[in-house]
């Protein structure tokens, strides 16, 4: 089969397209033929040995990267009850591990797969994975977010925050976006009730009372977000550079839940994502879609840092 293997950590010239072996399933697997995978800034941070999951990754070889998948499933082991063979699933695969999604086919553990929704594409349904996740659990797992919330959303218009504006809103919250003035519009389009842009103003000047903060850059931009949020309000961060003294200072104003999270692989809260897709509470925006030779044109427009919503390279 063709897989795209990373031959050394570096540049996108070390993304090396080679023909290897078909994975073999065990039984609690299925194999998947792969339709769409998307691409994430873990994608390039592991490629460049920025992440510590490089570290973790840095044994296997052959090294293949990516973890978001939709496509077809052509075997399943003989453990697997629910699903059958030619069902199309979507899902995030082993993270965070090795998730080898960067081939053809994949072996994936039943468990992180949910059926796709008839009314999405396979590149929206990949789209739709890590970063839908990322959303969801933060909502949903690491703090609670209530209806009668005010959740300030920072990266808006990015692939995290274009689904935790859509999210947010299907809970109930008001909800407060930032991004640059460019993305304004899209942000509403989201869903958005306010909208800041991060270049000309200053949250923390104008915001008070905060629910709840979904914080995705770090540094200074998670210290000002701890302004101002209210007391036992909520903070949830992705991991972003934060250190040990950023958390000392959240947990200093008693908030209710500091959470520091990291993604993990659930077929149970996939099946959640697939159920807002096929309601259409959840629409996932794809800027930039590339064939599978172009995974280094795909890794380059990821670290740009300026993609709106998601980046899908097809196979």
């Amino acid at each position: 089969m063709k897989a795209i293997v990373l031959e050394k950590f570096g540049d996108v010239k070390n993304l090396i397209y080679k023909d290897i072996k078909k994975p073999v399933i065990k039984a609690h697997e299925v194999l998947v033929k792969v339709k769409a995978v998307s691409i994430n800034p873990v994608d390039v941070k592991v490629r460049s040995r920025q992440a510590p999951l490089a570290e973790q990754l840095a044994q296997f070889d052959p090294l293949i990267l990516g973890w978001d998948i939709s496509g077809e499933l052509v075997e399943k082991g003989n453990e697997v009850i629910q699903f059958e063979i030619g069902d199309e699933v979507f899902g995030m695969v082993n993270f965070v591990g090795h998730g080898r999604a960067y081939a053809e086919y994949v072996a994936v553990p039943a468990e992180h797969l949910a059926l796709k929704p008839k009314n999405i594409s396979h590149t929206e349904a990949a789209a739709s994975t890590l970063a839908a996740l990322t959303a969801w659990q933060a909502f949903d797992r690491y703090g609670k977010l209530r209806s009668t919330d005010t959740v300030l959303i920072h990266s808006a218009s990015g692939g995290v925050g274009h689904f935790a504006v859509q999210i947010a809103k299907h809970i109930g919250a008001y909800v407060i976006g930032t991004s640059s003035s460019s993305n304004r519009d899209f942000v509403f389009q989201m869903g958005a009730d306010q909208h800041i842009d991060y270049q000309t103003t200053s949250f923390e000047n104008i915001l008070s009372d905060i629910d709840f903060v979904l914080e995705s850059v770090g540094g200074e931009n998670f210290q000002k977000s701890v302004q101002v949020l209210k007391p036992f309000g909520t903070i949830v961060t992705l991991p972003s550079g934060h250190s040990e003294k950023d958390e000392l200072k959240a947990r200093e104003k008693h908030l209710h839940a500091c959470y520091f999270m990291s993604v993990y692989s659930s077929g149970e809260d996939m099946r959640h994502i697939a159920s807002l897709l096929e309601t259409g509470a959840l629409k996932p925006y794809v800027s930039h879609i590339f064939d599978f030779d172009e995974m280094a044109e795909a890794h380059l427009q990821i670290e740009t840092g300026r993609t709106v919503g998601k980046v899908v390279v097809t196979l």
